[in-house]
């Protein structure tokens, strides 16, 4: 007599902790890596506190002599300053994927019974939390501002903060995810993501830009966080006729778009061998050296 075996789906319960689990012990591992390197916290914060008080100071009289409403260019720069500290937290830590690459950990959680969609929610979360956290702790220069924050104005700041930096972050993965040399890394980060502040509104306003560069800083998605910023910072300042639900709209779209990329270039189909493996990871394959791995 035939014995018919069904297997049933595992249970939803067991579903979610096959998936939160690993996303959150990824998260927690960006959190820890991160704060563990000490230079790493303060360059971050260091380098974007010289910018704005050096360059809002020798720019502070030209800028308020331009009539951008009286508004003095450190209180201008202040969510420029802001906006490189979210870039430059965000950019960065996606270096440990490859990192990870090079000492082998990647190869291990690509193998691992985990879809590829809870190692990108995982790697793109950590950054997301560790650039906001820099962020927030920058905004404590903004009482020296005359800055004052109801209940509902900090919420809505941390939300931009936090939509920056996710969008960010998963920009950053995607340049990482198919590089294994950091040196590759930084070349794209000068060329590409430099230009891409400076044409922020950081600097400077739109108002007042010559055509082809107030083109590029309008097709420019972070220009509409910075704009976003501002108008939350500074209530009462003049800025380029952006609305607040405009910004926001813009930039929770261009968060969606980047965290879909993310996930489609990490589920593209790529061939992982020894030579990208770290040292210790092809010790431990020694006696197989021709071993070649295709990750679907």
């Amino acid at each position: 007599m035939a014995t018919q075996t069904q297997v049933f789906p595992a249970n939803l319960n067991a579903s979610r902790a096959g998936t939160l689990l690993p996303a959150i012990s990824l998260w927690w591992r960006e959190v820890v890596r991160f704060y563990r390197q000490r230079a790493r916290v303060v360059g971050v914060i260091a380098s974007p506190l010289l910018f704005w008080i050096v360059i809002g100071s020798g720019f502070g009289t030209s800028f308020r002599s331009s009539g951008a409403g009286g508004q003095h260019y450190l209180d201008f720069f202040f969510p420029g300053a802001l906006i490189m500290i979210v870039l430059f937290t965000a950019i960065f830590t996606m270096m440990s994927v490859i990192e990870d690459r090079k000492e082998g950990f990647l190869l291990s959680v690509l193998v691992a019974p985990v879809s590829r969609s809870v190692i990108v929610l995982g790697k793109v979360l950590g950054g997301a939390t560790l650039a906001t956290l820099q962020g927030l702790i920058f905004l404590v220069f903004a009482p020296a501002l005359g800055i004052h924050f109801t209940f509902a104005s900090f919420a809505m700041t941390v939300l931009v903060i936090f939509l920056v930096a996710f969008s960010l972050t998963a920009l950053g993965f995607i340049i990482a995810w198919p590089m294994d040399s950091t040196q590759a890394f930084h070349a794209i980060i000068n060329l590409f993501l430099i230009p891409l502040w400076l044409l922020s509104g950081s600097l400077f306003p739109l108002a007042g830009a010559s055509f082809w560069i107030r083109a590029l800083m309008l097709i420019n998605p972070l220009t509409y966080g910075t704009e976003a910023l501002r108008t939350l910072l500074f209530p009462g300042s003049n800025n380029d006729g952006f609305s607040l639900a405009t910004n926001m709209a813009v930039l929770a779209g261009f968060t969606m778009v980047m965290f879909a990329l993310s996930f489609l270039v990490a589920n593209r189909r790529r061939d992982f061998s020894l030579s990208n493996a770290g040292p210790s990871t092809r010790s431990r394959k020694s006696g197989s050296a021709s071993l070649r791995m295709t990750i679907v």
